[in-house]
């Protein structure tokens, strides 16, 4: 049987690799958002694994790759699933994949909670129906029915003096939710890189790929992971 093979317009990682993993990380984060060929650009895995040692995975969005400080940054629900078993250990896994763009980020790294007044302010920008989900659902816990799930959607509403969750783009006055502060188990993470993969498919799946590694503390009495050398590269056969 013959294949066809399509070219494939991927630029190769560079040679000599970088120094560092996250400018071109980073870089390639923006472009999938600006080219925005697909709904979320910046989905990402986030891989966790249990006291009993059996993992799990899930899509949660990339809010920013801070290259300078080391770290990933995304949010979620404290008490979910996988904020549960991070408080039992706090290493996991990312993946980032653009399909159209022949690239994937495979990241590893130590977990720390966000400071407060960095989630507070983020948890103001987002659209007020997604502030009333926030407090309504107790994320990765069972509920009896749809019914009652959006029961507690519009008890947590009339709470806040709010209209009950619709559209995003449905008109409000202006100000609407405002008032809506974020709950103390919805937050920030930030995830200090101790290891970056980058991925650029080949012709014939001779892909490019290289993995830049560093030693990385536990949390000091910061609470911050501790940076205790350079990165060090090396390009890996596909």
């Amino acid at each position: 049987m013959y294949y066809s093979c399509m070219p494939i317009p991927a630029q190769l990682l560079p040679d000599p690799l970088p120094a560092e993993p996250l400018s071109l990380a980073h870089a390639w984060l923006e472009e999938a958002r600006q080219a925005a060929r697909q709904p979320n650009p910046n989905a990402m895995v986030v891989a966790t694994v249990d006291a009993q040692g059996q993992p799990s995975a899930r899509v949660v969005l990339c809010k920013e790759i801070v290259r300078d400080a080391g770290y990933v940054c995304f949010y979620t629900n404290y008490d979910s699933r996988k904020g549960q078993e991070l408080t039992l250990n706090p290493r996991l896994a990312l993946v980032m994949h653009w399909d159209h763009f022949y690239r994937q980020v495979r990241m590893e790294g130590w977990v720390v909670k966000a400071p407060a007044a960095e989630s507070d302010a983020y948890f103001s920008t987002r659209p007020w129906q997604r502030r009333v989900g926030a407090w309504a659902s107790a994320q990765s816990q069972p509920v009896a029915s749809r019914a009652d799930l959006e029961a507690a959607v519009i008890r947590e509403a009339n709470r806040f003096g709010v209209p009950v969750p619709g559209p995003e783009d449905t008109p409000v006055p202006p100000g609407t939710g405002d008032q809506i502060p974020r709950p103390e188990h919805w937050g920030g993470y930030h995830v200090y890189l101790s290891a970056v993969e980058l991925w650029v498919e080949g012709e014939s799946r001779i892909h490019d790929r290289a993995r830049w590694t560093r030693p990385l503390s536990p949390p000091d009495a910061t609470g911050i992971p501790q940076i205790t050398g350079d990165w060090v590269a090396s390009r890996l056969q596909p």
